[in-house]
């Protein structure tokens, strides 16, 4: 991948998101005197990072620069704060991405002026470049801006592109929040096996082991979730037992109707 934009990508925050986006960026073909980086105090890894490739780096807003994109990955409370000295960079021919959670195109208009944005959440699995991204684009965002923010994205895992913002919650409850749901199967599976005898750390093992692997047979397999959960499932056998529990009328479904439904109220209250 080559910087198809007219000006350098201006990471704003070094922090866990923003380093692996870099990162990724670096290994995919973009050149470091390509991004400019604006943090006051990134952490060594960071710092490293940006030393080895030949990154520019700036503890604050540089002037004089004009950016093709404008790669927000700071924290949704401190937007308020870092986005008034940015407008300086965006010209006519820059696109801002945001990963701050539940902070608008409005809001983020409001700041920085009329300007091609795209809101984009991305999960913790992009650290290891096994994330999924949600993206929504405005009207503004050209066709050749979008495909270049989709391989800017796309260092982390695929990214889905939704037909309205609105949708950006709906993604921030499903899997922008899911990996918190899925670590907490793994606590519930191994408490469940400590009470049915096993030692604590033995079910610990067991269960992470399992989710680990059972989520890279998905990742692998072309069928669907539903045609391997039924190829472990022998009619009247083990595994059915328990599904006769989580499938149930009461069951796991009605649960994360709830949960999710919970989220995305949540993600609907912190965008205003």
């Amino acid at each position: 991948m080559t910087n198809a934009a007219s000006g350098p990508i201006v990471l704003v925050g070094a922090g866990n998101m923003g380093g692996a986006m870099l990162s990724g960026w670096l290994k995919s073909g973009v050149k470091g005197a390509d991004v400019l980086v604006v943090d006051p105090g990134p952490p060594p890894a960071m710092a490293q990072l940006i030393s080895d490739n030949g990154v520019t780096h700036a503890t604050s807003v540089p002037l004089g620069v004009q950016a093709g994109v404008i790669f927000l990955a700071v924290k949704p409370q401190v937007m308020d704060a870092v986005l008034p000295p940015l407008k300086s960079l965006v010209g006519p021919d820059t696109v801002i991405v945001s990963v701050a959670a539940g902070k608008t195109l409005s809001f983020i208009e409001a700041h920085l002026g009329a300007a091609a944005t795209v809101r984009a959440m991305p999960n913790t699995p992009a650290m290891i470049g096994r994330g999924v991204t949600g993206a929504f684009a405005n009207a503004r965002v050209s066709d050749q801006q979008r495909a270049h923010v989709h391989d800017l994205l796309k260092v982390s895992g695929p990214v889905e592109w939704v037909r309205t913002e609105a949708e950006i919650d709906a993604v921030t409850a499903v899997s922008g929040s899911g990996p918190a749901y899925v670590f907490y199967l793994v606590e519930c599976m191994a408490e469940a096996g400590r009470k049915a005898g096993l030692e604590a750390d033995l079910a610990m093992r067991l269960a992470r082991e399992t989710v680990a692997g059972a989520g890279e047979l998905l990742h692998q397999s072309p069928d669907e979730a539903a045609r391997l959960r039924q190829n472990v499932t022998s009619p009247g056998g083990t595994t059915a037992a328990a599904l006769s529990v989580l499938m149930a009328d009461d069951g796991m479904q009605p649960l994360f109707d709830k949960a999710i439904a919970a989220a995305r109220k949540r993600a609907e209250e912190l965008a205003g």
